[in-house]
């Protein structure tokens, strides 16, 4: 799940550099924790959240086909 995030977010941000992505399991559920950097925050979040949540959207459908429940945390 990590790397299909990171695929995502690469082609939105400006600075591939700044992408950090740690993800952590916690009660069978893998948090993945994104930060990104701070001029590139917006167009991760899109009007409204509106990126941000088709983001989730896409992550959390490819972690359900392999039966795993995933939380997508935008630092």
């Amino acid at each position: 799940m990590k790397d299909l995030l990171n695929v995502i977010v690469k082609n939105l941000v400006e600075d591939i550099n700044s992408i950090k992505i740690t993800e952590r399991i916690e009660n069978d559920v893998i948090i993945l924790e994104l930060s990104v950097s701070e001029n590139d925050v917006g167009k991760i979040i899109g009007k409204q959240g509106k990126i941000a949540k088709a983001i989730r959207t896409v992550v959390k459908s490819a972690a359900s086909y392999k039966n795993k429940k995933v939380i997508v945390k935008i630092l």
